[in-house]
């Protein structure tokens, strides 16, 4: 274990990490929400993320002081840090998403409708499999590893996803307008964007994940 001398900061990591999954399957419920026409739901689900963006932006804020105040691990508080801060893109893209889906609106297409809802599942689960491998990193760094590579794969399902979502608005005549075209891809790279930030995540775990076996 890293924090050995700090249950608090312990706890509130993993406080921290509960958020960032829970904010996920949210995430994924909410854009099925959306595309099902249930905006009740989907404005509900949106109002959560917004809370638990706000409770883990306080959360990272009081183990950063907690940090520094009582001197603990200072060779690895920059990775736990950056970490911390990486994830939090994360949480913060969940939201971003949803708020554009509530202001601009885009058209539901029946043709597109089970891309979308797939594509936010991939997605949801790329974050999925970074908490895990947060978890592993600092409980049991062997285990990290296997969680990177499940990121890896979610994220590169989550492109092919979004490039057939492009193909099908562009190529099909179901959409007319050439700027209804480009807003079912514009919302699909927003989706994506969900396992993009994962795999970003990832990468930067690798790095601390190798300089703590050393």
């Amino acid at each position: 274990m890293l924090f050995n001398r700090a249950k608090s900061v312990e706890a509130n990591i993993e406080k921290f990490l509960e958020n960032i999954l829970k904010a996920s399957l949210i995430f994924e419920q909410a854009i099925k929400d959306y595309f099902d026409g249930n905006m009740e739901n989907f404005d509900m689900r949106k109002e959560e993320i917004s809370k638990l963006e706000s409770e883990s932006d306080s959360i990272r804020r009081d183990i950063k002081h907690t940090l520094y105040k009582e001197l603990l691990i200072p060779e690895s508080r920059g990775d736990v840090l950056g970490l911390l801060e990486s994830l939090d893109d994360v949480i913060d893209t969940s939201q971003n998403v949803l708020v554009r889906f509530s202001i601009e609106k885009p058209k539901v297409w029946n043709q597109l409708k089970d891309d979308f809802i797939e594509l936010s599942a991939v997605a949801a689960k790329s974050v999925e499999e970074i908490v895990s491998a947060s978890r592993a990193f600092f409980r049991e760094t062997t285990k990290v590893p296997e969680h990177l590579v499940k990121v890896h794969f979610h994220e590169h399902e989550a492109d092919k996803i979004e490039v057939r979502i492009m193909k099908k608005a562009f190529d099909g005549d179901f959409i007319e307008k050439f700027s209804e075209k480009v807003h079912m891809r514009y919302f699909a790279e927003r989706i994506s964007l969900l396992a993009d930030e994962s795999e970003t995540v990832a990468d930067k775990l690798d790095i601390y994940t190798i300089k703590r076996s050393i």
